[in-house]
């Protein structure tokens, strides 16, 4: 718990006297189709052992908020200059402080904003919703496009996106992390990648720290990640790592297997069978040696919780087309529940919906 202000946070007012105690790292942000980076995020640092949040909130309690993150904005766009090509660089800007006149005239001292993403942290909800929308739109007119951090967070984060329709939307780390193993937090990623779409705006999946939440994202489709897996912050524009590039092609080069139902496969809970089994279903009930047994499945119209068979197994090579027809053609009972995906040992991989099935084997191959 964070104390006094006088014993614990960080006095911000002589850290304005000497704007040098403020400076910046950029953490890479990644294009993952083209497995190379697309932009650069700019995170403020300070002296001692407070992170920057501490810092920011002893601001705000002394009363120069705005100062601060003027002087955080001022110094990330006097580095847009030094981006490497074809790369942009993010500016985080609270929304509640976007019209002060600090951070009003820290955004003027850059005319043209072309390669610079303003990027809205959620932290603290904003009342006008249609000042915030005028705000943006004079930031677009000057060329920067605009971000909203931590979608997905919140209520504000959903009602700002509605607001001020942003071009590139950053699914908050809550949704990201452990997304390999949880369809739930698979689902509300789905979701809001959607609704990204439908608002032609780019998915930022942020906070990727694990190769098998890159593999989860690379199968979704998500074209930009963030995360300490693919680079940490540092002083310069760094270039990804040669191991990161080809972790990242080989991530998103199994993903492209479109024939094969691989490309489908959505994480699913398992249990032992007979133990206590999660409230949330789909859950795959395994035996003694890891095989799958029954699955706990939920009826779309009553909502109450089922056990059904394994009525099919299929291998992740399985065409998908092959996969749909062995489906359909199980006796009625059975027929749209989901297909267990196994690995060669037995163990369960993944389930595959009929609806994915159905779509994927309409598109053009």
């Amino acid at each position: 718990m964070i104390g006094t202000r006088e014993t614990r946070l960080p006095d911000c007012r002589p850290l304005l006297a000497g704007p040098d105690d403020l400076s910046l790292v950029f953490q890479p942000i990644v294009d993952l189709a083209a497995a190379a980076v697309a932009g650069y995020e700019a995170l403020a640092r300070f002296p001692g052992a407070a992170g920057p949040d501490v810092w920011f909130a002893a601001a705000a309690e002394a009363g120069i908020a705005p100062e601060l993150e003027a002087l955080a904005i001022h110094k990330a766009l006097a580095a847009v200059d030094g981006l490497p090509p074809n790369t942009f660089l993010t500016v985080n800007v609270s929304p509640h402080l976007l019209g002060t006149v600090p951070v009003q005239r820290a955004l003027a001292s850059r005319d043209d904003l072309h390669r610079v993403v303003v990027e809205l942290t959620e932290h603290t909800p904003v009342d006008d919703q249609t000042y915030l929308r005028r705000q943006t739109e004079a930031l677009r007119e000057r060329g920067a496009l605009i971000a909203l951090d931590d979608t997905g967070s919140g209520y504000s984060g959903l009602q700002q996106m509605a607001s001020v329709r942003p071009q590139m939307v950053k699914l908050d780390r809550s949704l990201v992390a452990d997304v390999d193993t949880d369809p739930v937090r698979m689902a509300l990623a789905e979701m809001v990648g959607e609704f990204a779409g439908k608002i032609d705006a780019w998915l930022l999946a942020e906070g990727i720290e694990t190769p098998a939440e890159l593999a989860a994202f690379s199968r979704l489709g998500v074209p930009l990640a963030q995360g300490w897996l693919l680079g940490r912050p540092a002083p310069e524009f760094l270039p990804l790592a040669p191991e990161v590039e080809q972790l990242v092609r080989t991530q998103v080069a199994r993903a492209r297997l479109t024939d094969s139902v691989a490309s489908l496969l959505r994480p699913v809970r398992q249990c032992v069978l007979g133990e206590e089994a999660p409230d949330v279903p789909p859950v795959v009930l395994v035996g003694p040696h890891g095989e799958p047994a029954a699955l706990l499945l939920s009826d779309p119209r009553t909502l109450e919780v089922y056990q059904a068979p394994v009525s099919l197994r299929v291998h992740p090579s399985t065409d998908i087309c092959d996969a749909l027809q062995r489906a359909l053609t199980r006796p009625p009972a059975q027929r749209f529940d989901p297909v267990v995906c196994t690995d060669p040992t037995g163990h369960v991989l993944g389930l595959l919906r009929l609806e994915d099935l159905a779509a994927a084997a309409r598109r053009p191959r």
